[in-house]
């Protein structure tokens, strides 16, 4: 157990133990005589963290009267408990910003056409193929399915860079032969996960078994005469490390992404585009109308000749 008088003596005590700000251990602050500082009664509660999915678990033990996740000590009464954004839908606490109404994204158009859908990834990436896509939606569209693959327990996953995508691809390449959806989201957690621990030699591994893994993939569509777009949403691990400092980049780039279309028809791609273009291309290789809600264009040019 680590111990500091202040936030800032722990943070300085951590980066001398080699760790950085994505791995501080925890660590009590408060000193010897007085105890640990702990939010007490009366004590407002203003929660910083604007990812949604990474919150709730530490804002259930103060706003939820029937939260059985662990056993509470005691629950200090507080002045109030704010939360950046909306967290959860039955989170009963204030918040700071509410979440904008997002109607006729990508999944629910598919619905509203009578389509069917499927959403796979593992635990690292199941949010963002489930709550996030569906505009910060909980609840699946009618004819959507969600497949989650569990991420590997491990502290880092430099560790095991391989993660659980060979696992993905099982189910995934399982469920394009069995022909049962019109559209499939998936999302392979490895480049950016792995990326993030600025360790070279994993990220190679990472790479390696992603296209190990698509190439798995295509086959099936290949097989069963499907369609694919295979892109990402930002760069990662094509850059590990800092040209002006020298040392390991773990954040993501703002390089161009690529976009790839794979399928039996000779397509043609527009140049540039942007991650609001992604939903209108599904849509236009499904032969589906694009609503008016959506400001994007799809970057299908035209069948080569």
């Amino acid at each position: 157990e680590y111990r500091a008088s202040t936030a800032a003596e722990g943070l300085k005590a951590a980066y001398e133990r080699g760790e950085d700000d994505e791995f501080v251990l925890p660590t009590v602050l408060g000193d010897q005589q007085q105890g640990p500082v702990t939010i007490a009664e009366n004590d407002a509660v203003l929660f910083m963290n604007f990812r949604a999915d990474r919150a709730r678990e530490l804002t259930y033990p103060f706003t939820d009267d029937n939260f059985t996740g662990f056993e509470r000590s005691q629950r200090p009464a507080l002045a109030g408990f704010v939360m950046l954004t909306e967290y959860a839908g039955d989170i009963n606490a204030a918040c700071a910003y509410p979440p904008q109404s997002l109607p006729n994204g990508l999944g629910e158009t598919v619905s509203a056409q009578g389509k069917t859908q499927l959403r796979i990834a593992e635990t690292e990436k199941y949010a963002h193929v489930t709550f996030f896509f569906n505009g910060g939606r909980e609840q699946p569209f009618t004819g959507e399915d969600r497949v989650l693959v569990p991420s590997p327990k491990v502290a880092t996953y430099d560790l095991q860079p391989e993660m659980s995508a060979h696992e993905v691809t099982d189910k995934l390449v399982e469920r394009i032969e069995q022909g049962l959806y019109d559209m499939v989201i998936c999302n392979y957690a490895n480049p950016d996960m792995v990326g993030h621990t600025g360790n070279m030699a994993a990220a190679i591994k990472a790479a390696e078994t992603l296209d190990a893994c698509l190439q798995r993939v295509v086959a099936a569509l290949e097989k069963t005469g499907g369609q694919c777009l295979i892109t990402a949403d930002h760069g990662n691990c094509e850059q590990m490390k800092d040209a002006s400092t020298g040392q390991a980049h773990t954040a993501h780039t703002t390089f161009p992404v690529p976009l790839v279309y794979v399928g039996p028809t000779a397509l043609t791609l527009k140049d540039g585009g942007r991650l609001c273009d992604l939903a209108p291309s599904l849509l236009a290789l499904m032969g589906l109308e694009q609503p008016v809600d959506m400001d994007g264009q799809s970057l299908i040019a035209a069948p080569r000749g």
